[in-house]
């Protein structure tokens, strides 16, 4: 089985070198990077990260910036890390809604070989999950059974750097809009995975998923064993690199108490059947309808 980090971000190195002069041109990237110590990480860091950890597959996207430019110069370097390391890493695009010309960019990075839409920010951005312009673009992703990824945060706790405003209802109800979108909600879902328990809940969720980028931060470790219970089939393990180191994250979860059936499945099974793996793509397999 492939374990497969589901959330990891990545940039192109100019931006790495010249942090400082993108803090002011977005204030998202500002508030999430404006510490020194924030990580911020390029494919080829990414690429010896998964390999010290043992991950063969990595989804990947750049930041969800405001300036469609940036959104485009990320793309760009997510598609030439994806046709470099075709067998390691899974690109999805980010774009901004709000912004004119969303969806000629999410269409030109499909074509390009890019596989899913996200890590969206709402927040970040500046629109809502209710904003139609979202609605378009989460509508042509369920037309060609491409997951979107979005941005999650939890409606309680303690305050942090990019906690979200997109919380339980605004999440649920892009679900009832859009019930055969697969929609993959970050960070658990902030929360939104346990509501599963409610059946009417559960039966509008169906296509809805729960990566686990940056969990350590957020839940103690027995979450893994509640979610198993919840939604087994749902939870996609994710990393959020290079918040977090991805070798102790999955020597975490390895010792959460799964059995091997589910342990398989968060640290791979959900995730390959998300993006249409059928075996490992070292094993000269591709994502089923992706266009390289």
């Amino acid at each position: 089985m492939s374990i497969i980090d589901f959330h990891t971000h990545i940039f192109p190195p100019e931006i790495i070198a010249r942090r400082e002069a993108y803090l002011q041109r977005d204030a998202w990237f500002g508030q999430l990077y404006a510490n020194p110590h924030a990580r911020m990480a390029n494919a080829e860091d990414l690429i010896a990260a998964m390999d010290q950890a043992g991950i063969d597959i990595a989804v990947t996207f750049g930041f969800a910036w405001t300036d469609p430019g940036l959104c485009h110069a990320a793309n760009q370097y997510v598609l030439q890390a994806v046709s470099h390391w075709p067998r390691r890493l899974v690109g999805f695009a980010v774009v901004n809604p709000a912004v004119e010309g969303a969806l000629a960019e999410l269409e030109l990075c499909l074509r390009g070989g890019l596989c899913g839409l996200g890590e969206l920010m709402p927040d970040g951005q500046g629109y809502a999950l209710d904003d139609a312009r979202l609605d378009e673009l989460v509508h042509e992703m369920a037309l060609r059974e491409r997951p979107t990824l979005i941005h999650a945060g939890e409606p309680v706790g303690h305050a942090y750097p990019g906690k979200s405003r997109s919380t339980l209802q605004p999440l649920y109800q892009l679900a009832l809009r859009h019930p055969q979108a697969p929609l993959v909600a970050a960070h658990w879902g902030g929360g939104l995975v346990f509501y599963e328990l409610m059946p009417e809940v559960r039966q509008a969720l169906q296509n809805v998923y729960y990566d686990t980028a940056a969990s350590p931060f957020l839940y103690r470790d027995d979450i893994f064993s509640l979610a198993a219970q919840i939604a087994p089939q749902k939870v996609l393990w994710g990393t959020d690199y290079p918040l977090l180191d991805p070798q102790p994250f999955l020597q975490r979860v390895r010792a959460a108490g799964l059995d091997e059936g589910h342990r398989n499945a968060t640290l791979g099974g959900n995730a390959a059947h998300v993006l249409g793996i059928d075996q490992p793509l070292g094993s000269a397999a591709d994502p089923k309808g992706f266009e390289r």
